[in-house]
């Protein structure tokens, strides 16, 4: 029987259940050592990890081909351009290559966030936004990359929806499980 469990990660919390340095993992959050997480977050990235003991459904979620969708909530540096948010809709070349074109949105800031520790750095005289972005790829910081080479550093990233899944109802630091 498959196993699904829905974690909304912390900020500072590595994406393993193992750290020889000593930093906060899974494993200080979860106790199930017989599922694996389908994809990674950033220590420096919040939300939703997707972590089953069904191999296909991992490879269903990590694999690019798939191009199974996912939706982050962004908080930028600036007040984002609507010709920012038209670049990341077509597509944004990056070292690696152009990515797949996005969905891109600017939103107020969510209702539902959490508090982070530490917080982000305020600046007196410079602004932030929000965006919301859903890519179908999944490359290494690619959503920090994006806003950045369209004139918009990340300075929070929490990961909303994979596929149908979201956190909603799920406070930061908490799982559910569902049934399967």
């Amino acid at each position: 029987m498959s196993k699904i469990l829905l974690f909304n990660k912390p900020y500072g919390v590595l994406c393993q259940f193992t750290d020889i340095q000593g930093r906060a993992t899974l494993a200080d959050f979860i106790d199930d050592k017989e599922i694996y997480a389908a994809g990674r977050l950033d220590m420096d990235s919040e939300g939703l990890v997707v972590l089953s003991n069904d191999g296909k459904l991992q490879h269903r979620i990590t694999d690019p081909k798939n191009k199974m969708e996912k939706t982050y909530w962004v908080q930028v540096e600036h007040e984002v351009t609507d010709e920012a948010l038209q670049a990341l809709t077509k597509g944004v070349d990056l070292k690696d290559g152009k990515t797949r074109p996005a969905r891109a949105k600017r939103i107020d800031e969510p209702e539902s966030l959490c508090t982070r520790e530490p917080p982000i750095r305020k600046r007196k005289h410079i602004p932030t936004s929000w965006i919301k972005l859903t890519i179908s790829e999944g490359r290494n910081r690619q959503v920090r990359r994006m806003t950045a080479a369209v004139g918009f550093p990340t300075l929070r990233l929490i990961r909303y929806r994979v596929g149908s899944w979201t956190i909603d109802g799920i406070r930061s630091g908490n799982f559910v499980t569902l049934k399967t």
